[in-house]
């Protein structure tokens, strides 16, 4: 069963991006439909098939799918953090994948509550093999990671936000 916070970050994503549909399929045949247009969730749970009944008359009958259920979700509105006049954005400079630490047996470069300077390192953004360090550009603290580590991300979406 897909989860209403994972259902969120997909639909995040999406929008975010450059894409218009993303396919997500589940355990027990389940399938998700994020389509940019009209900001809707089409969500088709597949229902496992019964042994089919012998067919007396001589007409094929042709199963019916069941039809997909739409559900409208609202974006949570801006958090109080996102209104702070003194909060800078580290954005992407490019389109790669985001990563928080040096290899995925070190700690994170930063973590939320962390002060930062301008020269300190942030993050590493991977785009064609190659990892490019970021820093944080400004003197401040943490205040939130918007993505998670091995994210793919776009150009100029935000990554931090940074208490200056």
């Amino acid at each position: 069963m897909f989860k209403i916070n994972d259902l969120r970050e997909l639909i995040r994503a999406v929008d975010r991006s450059n894409i218009d549909e993303l396919i997500v399929r589940g355990e027990n045949n389940q399938k998700v439909v994020i389509r940019k247009k009209g900001a809707t969730v089409v969500v088709n749970e597949t229902v496992e098939a019964a042994a089919p009944a012998p067919v007396v008359q001589s007409a094929p009958s042709v199963p019916t799918p069941p039809a997909p259920q739409e559900v409208k979700t609202e974006e949570p509105g801006p958090s109080v953090v996102a209104v702070d006049e003194n909060l800078h954005k580290i954005t992407s400079p490019m389109v790669g994948t985001f990563y928080a630490a040096p290899s995925p047996d070190a700690p994170e470069y930063v973590k939320k509550g962390d002060q930062v300077k301008s020269d300190t390192i942030v993050c590493i953004v991977e785009a064609m093999k190659l990892m490019n360090e970021l820093e944080a550009e400004v003197n401040g603290e943490i205040v939130e990671i918007l993505v998670e580590n091995g994210q793919l991300v776009e150009y100029g979406q935000p990554l931090f936000l940074v208490r200056v």
